[in-house]
């Protein structure tokens, strides 16, 4: 059958017509795939070919407040394998064990995984020297990683508030754990490519991904007061023996924690060698005990507060104890005080003075100022593992608890809680909110990324109680239990408090925890200071006795070092034996050596120049000394 030329045509045509449509549609895919998916399509091939050398970002750093490092990195290169490139397994796995100390085998077992990487456990955050060695070793397959180590310039200092970091440089306790995601950083890499035998594939270029380092911690920590009291708890813990020691110091303006510290400590970087319960407690905000009478200051700030009590006119009689519903609540001075005004209750820590005011008070009453003083709720402290402490559920008091609360008994408080709470006592009324960490900074730009400021809780006093409160903590010192923490020429107010120690609902015998908290100066606090030694050894166990002296050194030195001016102006403090009463230095510029004679007969001199007359001394005139102390005088011709 003969087809006509118009229907050919017509075939051709539409064949024409198919062809270009098929050849448009292959076009366009190809368009499609090139330009649109090409980046996509490049991308997973070039993931299917990389192989990445992870290289960890510097952790933050954590600081002090004036920019004191706490806490660093160390350098320590860590060994990566991609085993697909390793071509003599046995040989590779021999020189690996010899340098990284670790047996053949196991070297053998972990270079001939099938996975795309392996990073050798033996091998990792080890020393630039071994590094060192392996990179000359030219090992095929054998990568050396950049990574790095938490390092604690300071040791065992300020331990449990830092708390440390683990082998993958993740926050396991304390600041490092609370601060652990602004502290980590991102994780940068080398990228390298291999083809399907795992073969490095030279012709294309490695990726660097850099690393973006963790944000710096600087805290409200001050190492100078720090360092005090570190120096401090050492030589109580010589001296004492304790079962544990705590000690806080804050200012009492802001919340800002100056130092922290407590016995038995640790150091960070071996934190594995000590048991989890010391490294896991840090006692200033977990540990929760009865008070004593540290904890008197809030009822006194209550009675003061609600009119209830005259310091300076009212007396009380002390007989040496007390009748409560049948209960007889004693003095710790046998046959007790006898006639005394109420600020000589507060000097002699007097419990059944104390008892009368809590009666005055009423239980809504104290514990409504117990509450509102922060205690039986954490006080916010931007640390882990802060307790709360136990009230008397309020349809369970009775006279008898109203009575023990209104000394420190029978109540569970947390240190962090009692230094919050007496801060607001004698800073004119404020509770503030506690907290240790200032600014988190970016380490490259310094800008500052996070800041906390201080946090106003509530008012629980006015500032007429809180200048009436200064002034009868002040007497204790001066005249009262807390006479080992007085300091010539600062003026120091604080209380005692010795606690005995309950276990399964019973008290223990022979077993306190004595305290002591002070602030300085009275007039205008600029820091409060929280000490208490559990369960002392080898001393009859008073807070005035054990906890004083140490508040007061810290207390000396810390003023210092803080700045703070002595102050001339002072309670005059109670001489009692063995104590003698200070020596106020005369003016000795001008005097001869003949002259001295008479003057410097208890005191030891140090005598530098050459002369016959005193150009200049040190203390300077005016100061207080004790008998013995060692002066100094510089000697010239006077003209």
């Amino acid at each position: 059958m003969r087809v006509s030329n118009v229907t050919v045509r017509k075939r051709l045509l539409l064949a024409l017509i198919i062809g270009i449509l098929i050849f448009l549609i292959i076009d366009v895919r190809l368009g499609y795939v090139q330009f649109y998916l090409g980046d996509m399509l490049t991308g997973r091939a070039k993931d299917s070919w990389s192989r990445n050398i992870p290289f960890e970002p510097q952790r933050g750093e954590i600081v002090d407040r004036n920019g004191v490092p706490l806490a660093t990195n160390m350098s320590a290169p860590t060994v990566w394998v991609v085993p697909r490139q390793v071509k003599d397994p046995a040989t590779t796995a021999e020189k690996l064990a010899t340098v990284l100390n670790m047996p053949k085998e196991t070297a053998y077992r972990e270079i001939t995984q099938k996975e795309r990487i392996v990073r050798i456990k033996e091998g990792r955050k080890i020393s630039h020297e071994k590094a060192k060695e392996i990179r000359a070793l030219g090992l095929d397959g054998v990568y050396i990683g950049e990574d790095s180590k938490r390092h604690y310039p300071y040791g065992s200092y300020l331990a449990h508030v830092l708390g440390f970091a683990g082998v993958d440089n993740q926050g396991l306790m304390g600041l490092e754990k609370y601060y652990d995601k602004e502290l980590s950083g991102e994780r940068g890499s080398v990228k390298f490519y291999a083809n399907a035998k795992g073969e490095r594939m030279n012709d294309m270029a490695d990726d660097y991904e850099k690393p973006v380092n963790g944000l710096d911690l600087k805290l409200t920590i001050d190492t100078k007061v720090q360092t005090i009291v570190e120096r401090e708890l050492d030589i109580a813990e010589a001296k004492y023996n304790p079962d544990g020691i705590i000690a806080i110091a804050m200012n009492p303006n802001s919340g800002e924690i100056l130092a922290m510290s407590s016995r038995p400590s640790f150091d960070p970087a071996n934190f594995r060698n000590v048991p989890q319960e010391v490294y896991n407690r840090n006692l200033p905000v977990w540990m929760t005990y009865e008070p004593g009478s540290t904890f008197k200051i809030i009822t006194l700030a209550a009675a003061l507060n609600e009119g209830k009590v005259d310091l300076e006119k009212e007396h009380f009689h002390d007989s040496g104890s007390v009748q409560v519903a049948g209960a007889r609540l004693k003095c710790w001075k046998r046959g007790g005080h006898g006639d005394q005004t109420f600020l000589e209750v507060v000097q002699n820590s007097c419990n059944p003075g104390f008892v009368e005011l809590g009666q005055r008070l009423g239980k809504e009453k104290l514990f409504q100022y117990v509450k509102d003083f922060g205690f039986g709720q954490k006080t916010g402290i931007d640390l882990q593992g802060e307790a709360t402490g136990i009230l008397f559920n309020m349809n369970r008091v009775g006279p008898v608890e109203l009575a023990t609360t209104a000394f420190g008994q029978g109540v569970s408080v947390t240190p962090i809680q009692q230094v919050a709470a007496v801060s607001a006592a004698v800073n004119g009324g404020i509770l503030y909110k506690p907290f240790i960490a200032k600014e988190l900074i970016d380490p490259v730009t310094k800008e500052i990324v996070m800041r906390n400021t201080p946090v106003e809780k509530r008012r629980v006093i006015s500032e007429d109680t809180s200048k009436e409160i200064r002034h009868a903590l002040e007497s204790v010192v001066a005249q009262g239990t807390g006479g080992k923490a007085f300091v010539d020429s600062y003026r120091i107010g604080g209380k005692t408090g010795t606690a005995q120690k309950a276990q399964g609902g019973r008290y223990l015998e022979n077993n306190y925890i004595v305290s002591f908290v002070g602030f300085a100066p009275a007039d205008d606090p600029q820091i409060v200071v929280y000490v208490a030694v559990d369960n002392p050894k080898g001393v009859t166990a008073f807070g005035g006795t054990v906890s004083a002296p140490i508040v007061g050194n810290i207390m000396k030195d810390s003023l210092s070092a803080m700045g703070v001016e002595p102050r001339k102006e002072q309670i005059e403090k109670e001489i009692k034996w063995p104590d003698t009463a200070p020596i106020e230095l005369p003016d000795f510029v001008g005097m001869t050596k003949v002259e001295l004679m008479e003057q410097i007969l208890n005191l030891r001199v140090d005598v530098s120049g050459e002369g016959d007359v005193v150009v200049r001394q040190s203390p300077a005139p005016g100061t207080k000394v004790k008998e013995g102390s060692k002066i100094r005088l510089y000697f010239g011709s006077g003209d």
